[in-house]
């Protein structure tokens, strides 16, 4: 038994294992019971992170085969920048594994894959109420001081 954790690029047959850490992500954020995220878009961003054409990409942390987290990543260009920008979409880590370096570990895959693919910033969002990843966040990361709006349409 190791206590190593290994990061690498999700595959196929990870999705057994990787879609309990996206459900219970997606639970996290409230989107769970009536507001479920509907199967079909679990469908469609898993096959995205296999079209070559996607700018779309998802790494696993694992332990002794045992999936621990998922980060899920794209790029999109830049008004003020030649380069791509890399968008940091989605962190989720088992609740027993966080404060062990998983989450950390994760950004970091994504600091490095971003800056070999050309990236001149990595980027992400979280709710306010989510003070926990904030501790780390404010380790590895810089605030921007931007708030985010949106709208449904």
């Amino acid at each position: 038994m190791s206590d190593a954790i290994q990061i690498r690029p999700v595959n196929r047959e990870d999705f057994d294992a990787w879609l309990p850490l996206w459900d219970a992500y997606n639970a996290f954020y409230g989107r769970s019971g009536e507001t479920a995220l509907p199967r079909e878009i679990t469908q469609i961003t898993w096959g995205r992170f296999f079209d070559g054409y996607e700018p779309m990409h998802a790494m696993v942390a694992e332990r002794d085969g045992q999936l621990l987290g998922i980060v899920h990543f794209l790029y999109h260009r830049h008004t003020t920048m030649a380069g791509p920008i890399c968008y940091l979409q989605d962190l989720y880590t088992l609740e027993a594994e966080r404060g062990k370096g998983v989450g950390r570990a994760l950004i970091e895959a994504v600091y490095a894959r971003a800056k070999a693919d050309g990236a001149q910033r990595v980027y992400w969002q979280t709710h306010e109420t989510n003070q926990t990843a904030m501790k780390l966040y404010d380790k590895v990361a810089e605030r921007s001081g931007f708030v985010v709006y949106r709208k449904g349409l």
